[in-house]
């Protein structure tokens, strides 16, 4: 029993092992790096590329904004290739991490608001290849998926590249803490709220018009 617990734990010391090591691989390209994380993290990355660009931009904050840009791109760049992942082979994929009951649930809250999801998701740290891999599974129109993960990872990486532009190292406290993780999912839940109402407030007026129509 001891025996297995510690093997349990040299796997999981390895495995943080090999995610340090990647993204210190990763840290040492500069731009490209967090290019390549970007793209990844919307792919298969456990480890959202959040990090990366606030290390790199404490680096050198005048390069800030060019580090939103990059990330910005590459993770564009990703989303339709995790998409694709979860249109092929998401529904084994999200199996071997998730619970068939969690599965369910998160299915049927993705069905009923997907654009919600996707808006609230692209401001967390959460890594994005979830929202992807799920928007593929659930055959959820790409070109929904790509437009509103633009608007909510443009604010997430832009949020950050001008906050380190304008205030330098000094960024890093308010960016490093709980406090911007915070913000942005409050920023992302009134989005995705006054969102959810506009649509809701389209639909009544289009249910209107049927009616007349239909009289």
């Amino acid at each position: 029993m001891i025996g297995t617990k510690i093997q349990a734990l040299l796997f999981v010391e390895g495995e943080a092992g090999l995610i340090n090591s990647v993204l210190e691989f990763l840290r040492s390209f500069g731009d490209i790096g967090l290019f390549i994380h970007a793209m990844i993290d919307a792919i298969i990355f456990p480890i959202p590329a959040f990090f990366l660009q606030i290390s790199l931009s404490a680096l050198n904050p005048g390069n800030a904004l060019w580090l939103a840009t990059i990330g910005f791109i590459g993770c564009m760049i990703g989303t339709p290739i995790g998409y694709a992942i979860g249109k092929t082979s998401g529904d084994l994929i999200l199996r071997k991490f998730m619970k068939q009951k969690q599965l369910d649930s998160v299915t049927e809250m993705f069905r009923r608001h997907g654009e919600a999801a996707i808006m609230i998701g692209s401001f967390t740290p959460i890594p994005f290849k979830i929202f992807t891999i799920v928007s593929g599974c659930m055959n959820y129109p790409l070109w929904k998926l790509i437009g509103y993960a633009a608007i909510g990872r443009a604010v997430k990486f832009y949020v950050v590249g001008i906050l380190f532009y304008i205030y330098g190292h000094a960024a890093e406290d308010m960016v490093g803490g709980s406090t911007l993780t915070i913000s942005m999912l409050a920023a992302g839940a009134v989005i995705a709220l006054c969102w959810l109402l506009v649509r809701k407030i389209q639909r009544r007026k289009k249910e209107k018009r049927q009616t007349d129509i239909s009289q």
